[in-house]
C-alpha cells in the first residue's frame, strides 16, 4: 500500500497520482489533504510518513508546490528515507542507492507527465542491496539515534 500526502499547491498532481495508482491496481491510502484551499504541509507530510514508518504501508508519495518542505517534514519522522526527485534518474537512483521509502516532488516544478514517470519508476526500481549503499543506509540509521 502506498500512503499519500499533500497540501493545497500539491494536491492538484496526487490527484493524477491516484488516478495512475487506481489505474495500475495499486493500494493507496491517502492522508490528505483534501482540497486547495490553502493548508500546511507538515501534517500530511507527516501523517504519510508515519503510515511508512510503521509499517502500514509499503511506501509513500508526498506532493507540495517545491517538494522542499513536505520531504523535510517527512524526513523528520524516524525510519523514513524521502527522497526529493524533479526527474526519472534521480527516483532510479533514490531507489537504487538510498532505498529511500518515500518519494517527494514538487507540483510547482515539474509536469502531470514527468511526474508519472518519476511514480513508476520509484515503485518499479528494486534496491540494489550493494555493500556500500547497505553500509550507508546503516550509517544514515546511525544519525537517527542521536534524536
Amino acid at each position: 500500500m502506498i500512503a499519500l500526502g499533500s497540501d493545497h499547491g500539491g494536491y492538484e498532481l496526487k490527484q493524477e497520482v491516484i488516478h495512475y495508482l487506481e489505474e495500475k491496481g495499486i493500494e493507496y491510502r491517502d492522508f490528505g489533504c483534501s482540497s486547495t484551499e490553502s493548508c500546511d504541509y507538515p501534517e500530511y507530510g507527516a501523517a504519510a510518513a508515519r503510515a511508512v514508518a510503521s509499517g502500514e504501508c509499503e511506501k509513500g508519495i508526498v506532493i507540495c508546490t517545491t517538494g522542499i518542505g513536505i520531504s523535510i517534514a517527512a524526513n523528520k519522522i524516524k525510519g523514513i528515507r524521502c527522497g526529493l526527485c524533479s526527474n526519472v534518474t534521480a527516483a532510479r537512483l533514490t531507489r537504487l542507492h538510498n532505498d529511500a521509502n518515500m518519494l517527494a516532488m514538487g507540483a510547482g516544478l515539474i509536469g502531470r507527465n514527468a511526474a508519472l514517470d518519476i511514480v513508476e519508476t520509484f515503485l518499479t526500481t528494486e534496491f540494489s542491496g550493494e555493500g556500500k549503499h547497505v553500509r550507508r543506509i546503516a550509517g544514515i540509521a546511525d544519525i537517527e539515534k542521536d534524536r
